[in-house]
């Protein structure tokens, strides 16, 4: 049995004019300031010049900014670098506007201003946009490693000199700095399969490369995209971990590219995942020092053990061999915020991995339950990636090579079997109590330094509520599969919240997840459940709800909603993130009007209905045709790449705009 292929979406970049409105839906209008007669201190904007402003043109400004009488601070985008400077004038010449940031050669300026000024300023046709300076706060590798102790264990002297630790996943940049010469070794099994579009991403353009396992292959680019990253930012968290360990990286990944309508992502075969187990097996006879080998990546899910199950009776027995060799199968536990984990993680031979942020909160995302060995930070991963980069990435990802390192950590210290080294790193780990259950959260300070164990920490309601922070990494922790959700049918109310977490803010470029975070969390836990409404909303509706400071719903309830979405649906967010506010919003009101665009504005609204109590699944969209068939025909379309506007129609006048059920 093949897993199922796992899409990992491409970072892209969003510094781009204000997103206008999908067809068919009102946008904002820009808000207007009184004519101002023009003076030697109040010049007015200059005049746009012949066909230089199309009428019809979404608003620079962003909402909201037109009204703000007490002062924003705000990014102004011009066409070219060379703009940037004229503009400013005009900026300073503005009443109650400051310039506070001029970088040379950019397309950018920073003002602090008002409404009337601001609206002013859009006025210019130099100006593309003009929106929030927003602040992000994303933890750093750093902060987790004093979470986890780390930084304590290498103090006293324990950095995993003579351990050796694989990386199974995307590949490696070998030379990134932050790895500093500690990949011993490469390998790559990546399938070629004309009949699925599967192309190998092994460096030698062949099925197997024993010589290198590099990420930075042509392969792996995609519009100057690297597609191949996740490896190299897990590899980066393990070394944080164990700097003085050796790393093997082992590419199991395969390209398509008509996955997403033209669109790249990768897919991992087991076939692949098999070889790369067989592999580390064959490298334990010659390093006796491999002590664990990390595997972010899964597939389905599973609410307990899944040693049982037929179809992973191959992948449990590699597992097995392994650790009967001393070398711990750590894996992610996956981001579908559900009691369980995806395959190797259910297998009770691997070290299974959720996570947690700084704060010993569980996130929504992260799945939970008796069948995890550990908790450890994922939430907000400040990592490398190829070509000497550095990205904010969360996940259970993120998670599993903290522990991947610390088996190295632990090996040095006390070398035993692998049961052995986890019996430990679990004994001194912090409880995180919730549902009955307690799971150790990492804690090398206790293991190796030999710190006082910190106290439980009890989550009541549980894990799983869409209010908590973060935004998984595309993860390949979800699997080697898009679809590591049960898809698109009906769900009890999820596991509510440890806490009301922090308001998840629209991003500046997509790194997977930046969040602002409190330093401590509310008292109150919120329950998130489906709502009570009996009345839909459209597309345009909800990207208004979804916009700070315009709708009526808390933010907190809509992250609920989209915390439901993730787990009920198979394109969001395997396929497409909406797990932030402002990833949500550039679904709803995307910035091309594309067919697709479209389809997935009206699929996330429909979902969104759905858990605003707006529609039931039963509800009949048709003579014969209920919600649910409908949304299940739009997934699998969507899931194909092939999205049809006779569907989009469907969802947006038989579902989002039909008021009242």
């Amino acid at each position: 049995m093949r897993l199922r292929a796992l899409v990992a979406m491409a970072i892209v970049f969003s510094l781009a004019p204000a997103v206008p409105a999908f067809a068919g839906s009102s946008p904002a209008p820009a808000p207007s300031a009184a004519p101002t007669p023009a003076t030697t201190e109040n010049p007015p904007a200059p005049a746009p010049s012949a066909g230089a402003e199309d009428p019809s043109a979404p608003p620079k400004l962003e909402a909201g900014l037109g009204v703000d009488t007490d002062g924003a601070r705000v990014i102004v985008e011009v066409a070219a670098p060379a703009e940037a400077a004229p503009v400013a004038g005009e900026a300073r010449l503005l009443p109650d506007a400051q310039v506070v940031l001029e970088p040379p050669d950019t397309s950018f300026i920073v003002v602090q201003g008002t409404g009337e000024s601001l609206t002013r300023l859009a006025e210019d046709p130099r100006v593309r946009s003009i929106r929030r300076d927003r602040a992000y706060f994303p933890t750093s590798l750093a902060s987790g490693l004093q979470v986890i102790g780390a930084d304590k264990a290498h103090t006293a002297g324990f950095r995993g000199e003579g351990q050796t630790i694989a990386i199974i996943d995307t590949g490696i940049d070998a030379d990134h700095p932050d790895l500093a010469g500690s990949v011993v070794d490469q390998e790559c099994f990546s399938v070629t399969d004309e009949s699925e579009g599967a192309q190998s991403l092994c460096p030698n353009g062949q099925e197997t490369d024993s010589a290198s396992a590099d990420a930075k292959t042509s392969a792996c680019l995609d519009a100057g995209v690297n597609l191949c990253d996740h490896g190299t930012h897990v590899a980066g968290i393990a070394h944080a971990v164990a700097p003085a360990a050796k790393i093997v990286a082992i590419q199991v990944f395969s390209r398509i590219d008509d996955c997403d309508e033209g669109g790249a992502c990768l897919t991992a075969y087991e076939s692949s995942l098999l070889l790369a187990l067989d592999r580390v097996a064959e490298l334990k006879n010659t390093i006796p020092g491999l002590v664990a080998v990390n595997l972010s990546l899964g597939g389905g899910l599973y609410e307990g053990a899944c040693d049982a199950e037929p179809e992973l009776e191959a992948m449990k027995t590699k597992v097995e061999a392994l650790r009967a060799k001393g070398v711990a199968v750590v894996a992610a536990a996956g981001n579908e915020g559900a009691l369980g984990a995806g395959a190797p993680g259910c297998l009770s031979g691997a070290v299974t991995v959720g996570a947690t942020d700084d704060a010993d909160r569980v996130p929504y995302w992260s799945n939970y339950g008796s069948v995890l060995d550990l908790f450890a930070p994922g939430v907000d991963i400040d990592s490398a990636v190829p070509n000497n980069g550095h990205q904010v990435y969360s996940g259970t990802s993120m998670s599993t090579p903290h522990v991947t390192g610390a088996m190295a950590l632990m090996a040095q210290k006390s070398p035993g079997t692998p049961d052995a080294l986890l019996d430990l790193l679990k004994a001194a780990g912090r409880p995180i109590v919730y549902d009955g259950v307690s799971t150790p959260r990492l804690d090398l300070g206790v293991a190796i330094a030999g710190d006082a164990p910190d106290p439980a920490v009890t989550q009541n309601p549980d894990p799983g509520d869409g209010s908590a922070p973060g935004d998984p990494d595309d993860d390949l922790a979800g699997d080697p599969s898009p679809e590591p959700s049960s898809g698109p049918s009906p769900v009890g109310d999820p596991p509510a919240a440890p806490a009301p977490e922090p308001i998840p803010l629209p991003q500046v470029t997509v790194t997977v997840t930046v969040t602002a975070t409190p330093a401590a969390p509310a008292a109150a836990p919120v329950m998130c459940k489906r709502g009570t409404s009996k009345k839909t909303l459209t597309a345009a509706q909800w990207a208004v709800e979804i916009t700070r400071g315009k709708g009526t719903l808390p933010d907190a309830t809509l992250a609920c909603y989209l915390g439901m979405t993730a787990k009920a649906s198979k394109v969001f967010s395997e396929l497409t993130r909406v797990s932030t506010l402002g990833t949500a919003y550039r679904v709803l009101k995307p910035a091309k009007k594309t067919a697709r665009a479209g389809f997935e504005s009206e699929l996330l609204a429909a979902w969104l209905n759905w858990a605003h109590g707006g529609v039931n699944f039963t509800a009949k969209v048709g003579k014969t045709t209920t919600f649910r068939d409908a949304l299940t025909s739009a997934e699998k379309k969507r899931l194909k790449g092939t999205p049809s506007s006779t569907t989009t129609l469907l969802l947006r006048k038989q579902v989002n705009t039909r008021h009242a059920i």
